[in-house]
């Protein structure tokens, strides 16, 4: 069984923009996953249509009932094959990824199709289909659902990556949400009360051999 995802995002960019933005959209704040990116060929096919393949490399950090059914090695790595296809007459970019490591356990294939929004000729429409799969019988289903939240919180990253990184490409500076902001005060919060419970704890350690 195969569990289904299907849903469309929104970028405010043309289309062109959002193109240029896909090949520098590593690295970006939202994509620290990401380890390494190689282009294993490219060509112009006879229509003018640019055709790449990728390998991506990214951690994938598995829970933890799932780690010891993968080698060491392979627990927290993930290395991902993206297809795309670049239409310049129809105005289209299709991507289309899979992962080739550990697939058996946890099988992620993703479609991508960029276009002109219909609505607004200077905004791009992202439709994304989902399909994933275990066969690991009897967790399967629980593999599956692991698989499928992962997916979304993805989803959620890669848009505000291609956000950040429009941004930077247009001149702006990138914005950061509110909730991010008050999470990074929070950190800076919390370290700063840490060293100074460790001043504290010097001081009374001190204080003992005075």
């Amino acid at each position: 069984m195969v569990k289904y995802f299907c849903c469309a995002g929104l970028l405010k960019s043309t289309w062109d923009q959002v193109c240029i933005a896909f090949w520098q959209r590593y690295p970006n704040p939202y994509s620290n996953h990401v380890l390494t990116e190689d282009i294993i060929f490219r060509e112009v096919t006879p229509t003018n249509c640019l055709k790449s393949r990728r390998l991506l490399t990214k951690t994938s950090r598995a829970p933890r009932w799932m780690e010891r059914y993968l080698p060491k090695h392979m627990a927290r790595k993930a290395y991902i094959i993206e297809d795309s296809i670049v239409d310049p007459q129809k105005r289209t970019m299709t991507t289309l990824t899979w992962n080739i490591s550990h697939a058996r356990l946890l099988s992620v294939e993703e479609r991508c199709v960029y276009q002109i929004n219909p609505d607004n000729g200077s905004w791009t429409e992202i439709r994304r289909e989902a399909w994933i799969s275990s066969n690991v019988y009897g967790l399967s289903r629980a593999i599956q659902e692991f698989g499928l939240a992962r997916f979304k919180t993805g989803v959620t990253k890669t848009m505000k990556g291609f956000e950040y990184v429009l941004a930077k490409m247009q001149g702006e500076m990138p914005s950061r949400s509110l909730t991010e902001t008050a999470t990074d005060r929070a950190r800076e919060t919390a370290l700063a009360a840490k060293e100074k419970a460790k001043d504290l704890a010097s001081q009374a350690q001190k204080k003992q051999y005075v």
